[in-house]
């Protein structure tokens, strides 16, 4: 028997509501009806974000420091949109030098925040408009910030759309929209969907992890002579 041969199975937005919508023993009759679904589904990426790192949301940015200058925004050189960083390092000369995290309060307890250096620290300020002071201050403009930040999730906009999420999430995503539809239209089925949301969460959160190498450390017993 022949197989189809083919990879690419993807939902756009508009599958994805409709699907939804079925889930919930309805159907997708009105522009509202997909006007409300998308903007469930913003919220739930929303969600998302507060449940931890994404892995397909992990960027890596670099740019060129300038002496004298401790704190980087969007305007220059840091990246738009942030939601945290991860890992920091400062190249020089062909040599990563890590950057260690410090908190407000480890940062406002620095006597001398004007010193000059390869920063060895930074506080990474989440505001509206994040930005990433550096200590000590850069003392050239040749090193180099290199950094794994994480984005946010791409919004629903259009029905037309595909959405910002990997196929291994699919179930998880169109679960999850049923429930939080649910909600709204399909009161006695929420709890059933929220079930089945958060094992598919689950699941996909399980699969969505860094694999590192399996070690093994045998168990060696000395024996007493």
């Amino acid at each position: 028997m022949a197989t189809s041969g083919s990879r690419d199975f993807e939902l756009d937005v508009a599958d994805i509501i409709e699907e939804a919508y079925e889930r919930c023993g309805l159907e997708l009759r009105t522009g509202y009806d997909a006007k409300t679904a998308r903007r469930s589904l913003n919220i739930m990426f929303s969600e998302w974000a507060n449940r931890g790192v994404n892995l397909w949301t992990v960027k890596q940015a670099t740019f060129t420091l300038t002496s004298g200058t401790a704190t980087y925004t969007s305007s220059n050189g840091l990246a738009s949109p942030i939601n945290d960083i991860l890992e920091m390092v400062v190249s020089r000369s062909g040599t990563d030098f890590q950057i260690n995290r410090m908190s407000r309060g480890e940062y406002l307890n620095i006597p001398n925040k004007t010193t000059t250096g390869r920063p060895s620290q930074f506080y990474f300020n989440r505001q509206l408009s994040p930005e990433i002071i550096l200590w000590p201050t850069p003392e050239n403009s040749t090193d180099q910030l290199v950094y794994y930040y994480v984005t946010r999730i791409e919004d629903a906009d259009a029905l037309t759309n595909d959405t910002d999420v990997p196929f291994r999430f699919i179930p998880c995503m169109v679960s999850g929209l049923a429930y939080y539809l649910s909600i709204k239209r399909a009161p006695e089925r929420v709890q059933l969907l929220k079930n089945v949301y958060e094992e598919e969460f689950q699941r996909a959160a399980d699969e969505d992890e860094d694999r590192v190498s399996l070690k093994l450390q045998p168990d060696i017993q000395y024996i007493r002579m």
